[in-house]
């Protein structure tokens, strides 16, 4: 028989058991979908993937069950965008959520709503705020589910991140095991949960937190894995895991300083981009194979549509991942003896937040045969297989393969752009500062059109900048603003017309009382980001306390005229009217912010402060009452009271007032 026949008849096998795999998949009862991202997640950490540290017994276990995916890689090393890519199979050039804040395109293929279109119960139970719709950075990621449960917040000084801009791992899974509860076995679901914990700050609980003190990341890789323990047994006594498809995927990588880099975003090295991905299908078909072939995270919609027997629409750029399920043991050996270390499949990446942050170049990279090619300013190629940590640039040596390489990354780009209509992102600087909250240094917009994109200088050559302000923005999201102090000062002597370290340096200053030394910065960040509530604010702030009433009072109008939902900058407003002498405003202000916040302490100290100064002590006794119920600890408000109920003639009340006003002054008293 000649090698074609030979070719062809193998070829036709192997459709014949792919139509066979996705019709047994497409049982009259549809199949039920677990999909789970686990954020900021290295390969290494990964038993299944050859981590000894021990930190994932659960996730080893299904992997036991499951297809492994040995190279996989994520086009985007971001939360949100990687996230649009695995939910609509589609490159970021294509669906244009290649950054934060973009929103999903009802134009784009969606796989929550392709399944719910038949007869799937769909619900998300998200562990971040980057991914709640609701939000600056997710918007329209709630389209095809039931329910999306986020409900996220920006953290109020003194509040646990844990009740506001994120869950843990456990809780996330304890929501959506309470929707899990009680569904009937005949009706399919598709279940997406997403836990962000080994994001930093890497902060575990207890007792990982104690266990890995020297290894905080690991902690909270061992963490999540338990918490999905929990949720695969689950699953396993309600009678859902055996007969549902479980999917595992990282979102995106993480660098501890490989190339310079400390956590992601900015580069596009395996450190990265390269995740873990495995798949358990029903009844443990394909248990313990393990593919090495390249595959990317936007070949795994269009796989699980297969699986569960439904077509993928034919704008979802990834392929079907079943060819790997139904090919016989020697057809993938050949795969691996090929002198294509990654089975000849041509991977796609690239980051523009090295631009939107700091207005440095954008990157793209490609990896194909044995090479990965980075475009930069200063072009990078290196040989996966003699060196895997992509530390000798062959560039500059070996300019034909670059130049091929480069040739091909352009067609690639090009071939798979387009698709929905582009909706630039289009950040306020309240939207960026939400995202500044968890640790992203994305700036507020400014039109950047495609001829702009690839200009600026070089990351690798600013990447340690990068690494001191995202290490300040932490540092200021948990009040530690000593510590971000000399980090700001380093990035600003660099880079000073970095819009947000101004910002963050005057912020840090006058958290720590140092008004004066603020207001340079605070003035320099005005005039760079105009449009910022935050900037005003902070500037407004820092006047007041050096006793420039009147030009903090400009500031900190200019704050509310683009913030009017902020009950903390009506407050501060209301106050300086206050020194001013100007009541009736400073009334307005107090009043507004507790229309937004009615447990606004200060708000409610210093309304019924004004009133019953101003001879309406029955009206003061209300918001008087109300403070000392919100801080009962608080001697101005048991003060302020006793006044109020003196001039109601109310003595008795008063004198208890005043007694516990002293009390607890002599317990603050030095």
């Amino acid at each position: 028989m000649s090698l074609g026949r030979r070719f062809l008849q193998a070829l036709v096998l192997c459709v014949l058991a792919s139509k066979a795999l996705v019709a047994s998949s497409a049982s009259p009862t549809p199949t039920t979908i677990v999909l789970i991202t686990v954020d900021t997640t290295r390969t290494d950490r990964m038993g299944f993937m050859g981590s000894h540290l021990g930190l994932t017994p659960s996730l080893d276990a299904l992997a036991r069950q499951s297809l492994v995916f040995s190279k996989a890689y994520a086009h985007v090393p971001l939360t949100t965008p990687s996230h649009a890519t695995i939910l609509t199979g589609t490159y970021p050039q294509f669906n244009h959520l290649g950054d934060l804040g973009a929103p999903l395109s009802k134009d784009l293929p969606d796989l929550p709503e392709i399944l719910q279109k038949r007869g799937y119960r769909t619900a998300a139970f998200v562990g971040s705020q980057v991914l709640d719709p609701k939000s600056a950075a997710a918007p329209g990621f709630d389209r095809g589910f039931d329910i999306y449960d986020a409900g996220f917040h920006r953290r109020r000084s003194g509040e646990d991140r844990y009740s506001s801009e994120e869950r843990r791992a456990a809780t996330v899974v304890d929501h959506a095991l309470a929707w899990l509860k009680g569904k009937a076995r005949t009706t399919p679901f598709f279940l997406w949960i997403h836990v962000y914990d080994p994001h930093d700050p890497y902060d575990p609980p207890e007792p990982f937190k104690t266990k890995y003190v020297a290894a905080p990341y690991d902690g909270e890789i061992a963490y999540v894995d338990s918490a999905l323990g929990r949720l695969f047994a689950t699953l396993k006594a309600q009678g859902i895991y055996d007969r549902a498809i479980i999917a595992v995927v990282a979102d995106h990588g993480e660098a501890f300083g490989e190339h310079g880099e400390e956590s992601h975003g900015f580069f596009l090295y395996d450190e990265t981009v390269h995740v873990p991905l495995l798949i358990k299908l029903p009844n443990e078909r394909s248990a313990g194979r393990r593919v090495d072939a390249r595959v990317g995270l936007v070949d795994v919609a269009p796989t699980l549509l297969e699986v569960a027997g439904i077509p993928a629409p034919v704008s979802m750029q990834g392929v079907s991942l079943v060819r790997w399920l139904t090919e016989t043991d020697r057809t993938r050996e050949r795969a691996t003896e090929s002198s294509d270390p990654g089975g000849d499949r041509r991977i796609y990446s690239e980051t523009d937040y090295p631009h939107r942050s700091f207005g440095w170049s954008s990157l793209r990279s490609l990896r194909s045969g044995k090479y990965l090619y980075i475009d930069a300013p200063h072009r990078e190629l290196y040989d996966e297989v003699a060196d895997p940590e992509a530390l000798h640039n062959l560039a500059d040596t070996s300019n034909g393969v670059a130049d091929t390489m480069h040739a091909q990354l352009d067609a690639f780009r090009h071939k798979t752009s387009g698709g929905a209509t582009a909706a630039a992102p289009s950040l306020s600087p309240e939207q960026a500062e939400q995202l500044q909250a968890l640790g992203y240094l994305t700036a507020a917009s400014n039109s950047t059109g495609k001829e702009a994109i690839q200009k600026g200088a070089d990351p690798k050559d600013k990447i340690q900048i990068a690494n001191l302000l995202h290490h300040a923005v932490l540092a200021t999201e948990e009040e530690r603003y000593a510590e971000a102090v000399p980090l700001l000062q380093r990035v600003l002597k660099e880079e000073p017309m970095i819009a947000l370290a101004n910002l963050e340096l005057g912020r840090s200053l006058n958290s720590l009382g140092d008004f004066a030394q603020a207001l340079p910065w605070l003035h320099k960040a005005v005039e760079l980001t105009p449009n910022s509530g935050r900037a005003h604010y902070e500037l407004g702030v820092a006047l007041g306390a050096t006793g420039d009433w009147r030009a903090s009072v400009v500031q900190l109008e200019a704050a509310v005229a683009r913030a009017p939902d902020s009950d903390d900058l009506h407050f501060h407003l209301g106050m300086a009217y206050d020194e001013l002498g100007q009541m009736p405003e400073a009334e307005k202000d107090f009043r507004d912010a507790l229309r937004i916040n009615p447990a606004h302490y200060r708000a409610n100290l210093f309304l019924g402060r004004l009133l019953g100064m101003h001879n309406n002590p029955a009206a003061a006794l209300t918001y008087l009452q109300r403070a000392v119920k919100l801080e009962p600890k608080s001697p101005d408000a048991h003060k302020f009271l006793a006044n109020v109920y003196t001039e109601l003639g109310r003595e008795q009340e008063a004198s208890r007032e005043r007694d516990e006003a002293e009390r607890l002054r002599r317990q603050v008293a030095p």
